[in-house]
Order: structure tokens, then sequence, then C-alpha cells
């Protein structure tokens, strides 16, 4: 019986995992093939361009989920990795020549401040490989250590936020000021670099921008689906439900802490590298406060601890934003605090947790039918229905 009911289970979970693997898939191809096609139809094709960045936000967005879903850690600054990411393959791009097989080039911006030679730490960045290995692993590097040194002294809470926004105005004011090394408070352009030879701004290359960021976007939210529902997983709520339980129960949190800290960072930094090839430049504005409060945000309206939410958020509050802003110049601002009051009163376990919760429920009452008072998942809990048929089989056999 106990192996009837494990191979249920298992057999209910596979089933789940392959719809939901049907489900990412299609509607990946859906926003990639579908999505540019009916903008451009309906004479909306600049759009595509913000859908591809909006996107991009999603990733960092799913990884703000992550520590802060599902394990409690309220990060604010998460900019810092976000223009990591950016800076990397920003300095990628600003090194490749025109043609291809032509030497490397010297960013043109060096010359006004005097500067003849290239810095000896741009030079690595010339390598496609080591910049793209960059992208991911300085972002989670930094993350790690920062990590390492909070966690193992027992911060947490109110504090840990404070001490990754503090981090995030260090680093802002030291790419501020960076004149003569990555042009300081002005930047770095990508819109009219090249990659293997053709244009980053023209329509061709953004259009294979959007399609990876699909592609990466649907695998980011596969590794977290599929951290989330291992072991580390259960770990990871452990932590952000009684971290103090888990410790008494013989495990060291920190170095979980550091994992799944340094994974966000990761993502946010693939993010950032993803929306500076699209937005056509990376500053030190990626690092502003706000930005990173923004972030958090997305997760927050969408529904933490879901990864679908953050991902819904991240891309629903840009593009309100961006309509509203273009609509209502002067009263935008209005209409999104309206939303961020909504989301603490009313919808405070954001769009997905009410659809889970409360929409089931209004359906259930649209449809005439009464809501059970039992757990949700009673009635279809494999386990459950296996013990009826059991009893039932026995009683009928008496």
């Amino acid at each position: 019986m106990i192996f009837r009911l494990i191979s249920a289970r298992s057999m209910v979970r596979r089933r789940q995992v392959w719809i939901e693997v049907g489900l990412v898939i299609a509607v990946a191809l859906l926003i990639w093939f579908g999505l540019p096609q009916v903008l451009t139809a309906v004479g909306q094709g600049s759009r595509v361009n913000q859908l591809g960045r909006f996107l991009s936000l999603a990733i960092v967005a799913l990884g703000i989920d992550l520590i802060w879903g599902y394990t409690g850690m309220l990060s604010l600054g998460h900019g810092i990795f976000f223009a990591l990411g950016g800076y990397v393959v920003a300095m990628h791009l600003l090194q490749q020549p025109q043609t291809l097989g032509d030497a490397p080039r010297v960013p043109e911006f060096f010359s006004l401040y005097g500067v003849e030679d290239l810095p000896r730490f741009w030079e690595p960045f010339q390598s496609f490989p080591f910049a793209m290995v960059a992208i991911a692993a300085i972002p989670a590097i930094i993350a790690a250590v920062l990590g390492y040194l909070v966690f193992r002294s027992r911060i947490k809470g109110v504090y840990f936020s404070i001490l990754t926004q503090a981090s995030l105005i260090v680093f802002f004011n030291f790419f501020n000021g960076q004149q003569k090394l990555i042009n300081g408070t002005n930047g770095l352009t990508t819109s009219t670099t090249y990659w293997l030879g053709e244009q980053v701004g023209s329509t061709e290359v953004q259009q294979f921008f959007l399609g990876l960021t699909v592609v990466v976007l649907a695998i980011a939210y596969g590794l977290c689906r599929w951290l989330v529902q291992g072991r580390l997983g259960k770990l990871l709520i452990a932590i952000r439900d009684d971290e103090s339980r888990l410790r008494f129960s013989g495990y060291n949190p920190t170095g979980f802490k550091v994992l799944v800290f340094a994974i966000s960072a990761a993502l946010a930094g693939i993010a950032g590298a993803l929306y500076t090839v699209q937005s056509g430049s990376v500053t030190p504005k990626f690092m502003d406060v706000p930005f990173s409060i923004e972030m958090v945000i997305w997760v927050a309206v969408g529904g933490r601890g879901t990864l679908v939410g953050a991902v819904l958020g991240a891309i629903l509050v840009n593009f309100a934003k961006t309509l509203l802003s273009e609509q209502f110049p002067e009263i935008w601002l209005f209409f999104q605090g309206a939303l961020f009051l909504l989301v603490v009163t009313i919808l405070s376990d954001g769009i997905v947790g009410w659809l889970r919760v409360e929409g089931q429920n209004l359906w259930r009452y649209l449809l005439g039918k009464t809501n059970l008072n039992t757990y949700p998942s009673l009635e279809t809990d494999p386990d459950v229905t296996y013990e009826r048929e059991t009893l039932g089989n026995q009683q009928s056999d008496r």
C-alpha cells in the first residue's frame, strides 16, 4: 500500500512537471513569434524592443523572488549585480572591431580624458567566452563574498536590507566617479558597437536578442522551479519561516543563504547584460536606489513565492508604467502609487496569490458551488484518493 501511494504521488508530480514544461514552451514560442507580429500589425512596432527589455527585467525579478519569496531575505541592492552584468557586456562590445578579423579597438571615450592605452582590466573582456562567463560569475562572486560576511554574523531581516542598500550606494558612487576608466556618469553605449560584423542597434540583431531573452527567461524559470521543488527548496522555506528552529535541527543555514544569494545575483547579472544590449547603454543609474526598490515591487505585485508572479509583475508593472507615463506625463506617478497601495491593502499576496485563493473562491461562487472548508487540495490529493478507494473496496468485500 505504501509503495502504491508513493507511485501515485510520483506519477502526479511527473504529470504536473510535463504540463508546466509544455506551458512554458508554449508561452515562450507565443512571445517570441506571436507578440512581435501582433504589435507590428497594430502599429506598435516600437513596443517590440520594450517587450525584450521587460522580459530581461523579469529575469532579475525571478532572482529576487528566489531570495525574498522563498528564503525571506529582502535585498534592496540588486541594482549592483544588474549593472555589473551590463558593464561586462558593454566592455566586451566596445572592443569589438567593425569588421570581423580586424584587431580589437580602443573605445573612443578614452581619448576625451587623455587615456591613450587601454586599461589592463579591460583586456580580458575582449574574449567572448570570458565575457559570457563573467556576466554571471562576477555578480555571483561579489554576492557570495558579501553574503558570507553578512550571514555568518547572523544578520537578517531589516538589517540585511539596510546593508544591501548601503552597498548599492557605495557601488553607485564608485562607478559614478570613474570617468577615465568606465566613462563615469555617462556610462557605456552599446547601440553603435558591432558584434559579429553587425551593428548591435540594428533590427536584425535586436530581434536575435529578443529571442535570446525569451530562451534565457525560460531557462531561468526552469532553474528556479527546479531549485524550489527539491530538498533545497524545502530548506529555503524553512529558513524563511523559522531559521532558529532549522539551526536547532542541525542545519547551518549560512551556506544555503550564500548559495541562493549568489544564484540570484547571477540571474541579475544576466538580466542586466540582456537589458543593456536592448536599451543601448549602461550607466550608474542602474544602481539607483529607486530602481532596486522597483524590482522588489514587481515581485510584490505579481505575488512573491510563486515565480510566475515575479515574471508577470515585472512585465505588467513596466508596461503600465510606460503607457501611463506616455498618456498622463504629469500625473502618472499617482497611478503607480495607487497600484502599490492596492497591493499592500487588498492584494497582499499579489496577483497570482489572489487568483489562487480569492479568485478560485469567486469562480466557485459564480458557478453556484459551495466552498470547501478543508485544505484546498485535499479533494484532489492522490494519497487521499487512493485511501478512499482502498477503504471503499475493503468495506464492499465485507
